[in-house]
């Protein structure tokens, strides 16, 4: 049965991310895990190269490339050789150079969470591709974006990521990327609270007003574990499934998880019991 939801699968390829960083710094484990996550049923496969946990430090485009270029060719070229599926492959970079490289690899998604803000060159990078792009609302930058009190960071979290998400779309179709290529993710746990996360979970809706894709990113993050009682990565699978679920009744088509084989799995009965939109 086909419901309409897209699962992107996460293929970290860094040192320090929150929930897996190290785990796939060899290129062949990457690559491994990649495909792993295609059997599974992701349809999209998020590589990066660069922690965009809260505290991260930036790299340079050279090591990113370096991190992130083995993999994109790797899965790339498991596409055709491999019978299990043919999933889209995903460049997270907020530099052009790197989100260059790898589409002209044959990675035909850009997901860049600073919404096209990050590098001056990257509209015209993604235009020239014809790529997709998922432009994310994030306040500052990873490595400063929790800092402050976060009741004075928004009049209305909902509203201030909306306003946010209209403009970077029309932004981007100004310089030439096609408005049916765009995904918008509302940046769950990218400079906010608790209550602002949980406050865009329900009213997604809002959100998904604009007419594009929606993406939610809640997988294993840190406002699920202090729901949870301080629970730890590896232990927040019940909340990213719930929340996943949650979303996709809400709106959200594309759900970004490191699980991709129990997220489907509830995602699917979830689409059964609603109805396929």
């Amino acid at each position: 049965m086909g419901y309409h939801f897209r699962i992107m699968g996460v293929v970290n390829v860094t040192p320090d991310s929150f929930s897996d960083g190290g785990l796939y710094l060899d290129p062949q484990v990457a690559i491994a895990h990649g495909r792993q996550l295609a059997a599974e049923g992701a349809e999209i496969l998020d590589v990066g190269g660069e922690s965009t946990r809260p505290g991260a430090e930036p790299v340079s485009s050279e090591e990113e490339l370096r991190r992130v270029m083995p993999v994109v060719e790797g899965l790339v070229g498991a596409r055709t050789t491999t019978a299990v599926s043919s999933p889209t492959i995903s460049i997270d970079t907020a530099k052009a150079a790197v989100a260059r490289a790898a589409l002209d690899a044959g990675a035909t998604l850009v997901n860049d969470v600073t919404a096209l803000r990050g590098d001056p060159e990257m509209a015209a990078v993604v235009a020239q591709s014809g790529a997709e792009c998922c432009l994310m609302h994030m306040r500052g930058e990873p490595r400063t974006m929790q800092h402050g009190r976060g009741e004075e960071w928004y009049d209305d979290v909902v509203d201030d990521v909306k306003a946010f998400l209209e403009a970077r779309m029309a932004f981007a179709v100004e310089r030439g990327i096609a408005e049916e290529r765009i995904l918008l993710d509302p940046g769950i746990g990218f400079g906010k609270t608790v209550e602002h996360n949980l406050q865009l979970l329900r009213r997604l809706p809002e959100l998904a007003a604009l007419g594009r894709p929606l993406v939610a990113g809640t997988s294993r993050k840190s406002f699920l574990g202090r729901l949870l009682g301080d629970a730890p990565p590896a232990a927040r699978l019940p909340g990213t499934i719930a929340t996943c679920v949650l979303a996709y009744e809400r709106g959200a088509s594309v759900l970004r998880v490191h699980d991709v084989a129990p997220v489907r799995a509830a995602l699917t009965v979830a689409a059964a019991t609603l109805g396929a939109r």
